[in-house]
């Protein structure tokens, strides 16, 4: 059951992505034939996430407007097309043709000052391919008193668009320099807006138009320094973790070696070191319902990350297939919540667990619950600033059947399983009755310092690559290599365990049995980190701004952070489970 939903989840996908076409759906025009052409959203260039309606500025709009009627993800995308004023029709060229005449008003102008002042930019679609323009300038004239600037804002916007035989390949917006408005002072201004077209063949073919839009991210520099950047990672990855192996297996193997030796002389001898604590290293942890659910949840957030690698590898999310990834991730995380369910309440029976269904509830809210309190504030705040982030009430009503219809019966039929599995927690050693004292242990062994150094190094192999998909997803880079960053991923799972595994040892050799918290919180600290470099990007490398952007990125970032410290976490723990059992069978405890 649960694999038959796995196996759905590449079917509902495509069928989701498919609707993210034009309104001509095979792109094949006759000469006259209108293209479609939709204004998207204005903003500010450096605040991605502070974006609004195309006619929330002063524009004059046609008198019928139409609102593109829009999936899914491109509404979670923040997307908002409607139709936009100019007439682009198929090989139709244009010589500065009038838009519309406009008397604009003082609070009209102040608007458009404040907008030219951010270096607004508009977005629009023609036949699903994206271009740009700014609404203005601002002209310095060498000064340095921003009182003395002057502000422009464009009048005139020429479009060029190429063409191979019935179909359109690529577009280009530019504004004459010549055709300005002054915005400068609050006064009424009478604006003509005009625009002009221009036809052109090429013989691109239209299977690679949107190539375009990748090159930035392909081209032989850009692939140098990601390569640089892999093989950086994997020698300094190899040189620490073989070094770490090296002494961790020679350390292991005269640990098999005394401890045999031991066995074959007196038995009175007192035992000392990992074995030591043999009775103990398999007493079940504190909070064993949350620690469960923790597992659940990074187990889910696991698979619901390699199935998008997955799509992204097979070409997907190729270029401005608009809210293909935001579609992906809302059923790709609804369909896999059973996989949550079964390893939860799978584990939880382990642990000799009795209240199930109290695990599967702190399963489902485990990693939802934060989310729902961040989307409540940060809608909130969008809903302030009338952005397009906003979700509307219909598309929130969609999400909250598709939790409700979805993701919670599958959570709980998941539970069903896991908690009819029957499965038996396998410990090669008996756990004693009582539990016994740890000794004192200096400062550097504590949860905290253990953290920090088991989070710097997957961080370390990672964070070249950070730059890279934060220039993507809070700026206007485009990502296309995933082959690379699935690399990448693969290196950071890697280290992760392995570093996991060698802290445990380290743990239990100073005769510590208390592992299984510790592991999951070791293995999840890059998430940390993570989140580190995040108040290094935002402020020393990017220049977003405002309240509105700044909630947005550390919010959602929180959001996403705390997903890779339960998958990670997850995955440390399974590897250190995994290293305990081997060690334990390996030695005969009696």
């Amino acid at each position: 059951m649960l694999g038959g939903a796995c196996y759905a989840v590449v079917w509902l996908l495509l069928c989701a992505v498919v609707t993210v076409r034009s309104d001509a759906s095979d792109h094949k025009y006759k000469l006259g034939d209108p293209v479609p052409l939709y204004a998207n959203k204005v903003g500010p260039f450096h605040n991605p996430s502070e974006t609004y309606r195309y006619f929330d500025l002063p524009f004059c709009s046609p008198a019928d407007v139409k609102e593109k009627k829009e999936a899914l993800g491109e509404v979670l995308n923040g997307d908002r097309l409607v139709s936009a004023p100019y007439k682009l029709d198929f090989l139709q060229d244009r010589d500065s043709e009038v838009v519309c005449k406009q008397k604009l008003t003082k609070d009209d102008v102040s608007k458009f000052r404040s907008a030219v002042s951010k270096d607004y930019y508009f977005q629009m679609y023609y036949d699903d391919l994206p271009l740009w323009g700014f609404l203005g300038k601002v002209d310095k004239e060498g000064k340095s008193d921003p009182s003395e600037f002057k502000y422009h804002l464009f009048k005139h916007l020429h479009f060029e668009i190429f063409y191979n035989k019935d179909r359109v390949i690529e577009i280009n917006a530019r504004a004459d320099p010549s055709a300005l408005v002054d915005v400068t002072e609050d006064k009424e201004v009478d604006v003509e807006y005009m625009y002009s077209v221009k036809w052109k063949e090429t013989e691109t073919p239209f299977e690679k138009r949107m190539e375009k839009y990748s090159q930035s991210s392909s081209q032989p520099r850009h692939l140098e320094i990601h390569w640089f950047s892999i093989i950086n990672s994997c020698v300094t990855v190899l040189l620490l973790t073989g070094f770490l192996a090296t002494i961790l297996m020679r350390v292991l193997k005269n640990d098999f070696v005394k401890y045999a030796h031991d066995e074959e002389a007196v038995d009175d001898q007192e035992e000392t070191g990992w074995k030591y604590i043999h009775g103990d290293v398999f007493r079940y942890p504190k909070y064993k319902s949350l620690f469960a659910a923790c597992l659940g949840s990074g187990s889910q957030l696991f698979t619901l990350t390699v199935f998008i690698f997955l799509l992204a590898l097979v070409g997907v999310f190729y270029p401005y297939n608009r809210g293909a990834l935001f579609t992906a991730l809302v059923v790709i995380y609804a369909l896999t919540s059973g996989i949550a369910g079964y390893m939860a309440a799978s584990f939880y029976g382990q642990l000799e667990g009795k209240n199930w269904v109290r695990n599967l509830l702190l399963t489902g809210s485990l990693f939802c619950g934060p989310l729902f309190l961040a989307f409540c504030f940060l809608n909130t705040v969008a809903i302030a600033y009338s952005a397009t982030a906003a979700l509307p009430f219909g598309t929130i009503v969609v999400i909250f059947l598709i939790w409700a219809l979805v993701t919670s019966p599958l959570l709980v039929l998941g539970g069903i399983a896991g908690k009819n599995s029957k499965a038996e927690f396998q410990a090669p050693c008996r756990t004693t009755k009582y539990p016994r004292e740890i000794p004192s242990l200096p400062w550097y062994r504590g949860t905290l310092p253990q953290m920090a150094m088991a989070g710097f190094l997957p961080f370390s192999a990672i964070y070249i690559e950070l730059y890279y998909i934060f220039a993507s997803v809070w700026g206007h880079r485009i990502y296309t290599i995933y082959s690379i960053l699935f690399i990448v991923f693969i290196i950071l799972l890697i280290v992760t365990a392995f570093i996991t595994v060698a802290l445990t040892y380290f743990q239990l050799a100073a005769e510590d049995h208390e592992w299984w918290w510790r592991s999951f919180l070791c293995g999840g600290s890059t998430g940390l980190f993570i989140y580190g470099y995040c108040l290094y990007y935002f402020y020393a490398r990017s220049d977003m701004s405002g309240f509105m952007q700044t909630s947005f990125f550390f919010g959602y970032m929180a959001c996403v952070c705390y997903g890779f410290f339960l998958m990670l976490g997850t995955v440390g723990f399974r590897a250190a489970l995994f290293f305990v059992r081997h060690i334990y069978r390996s030695i005969k405890c009696e």
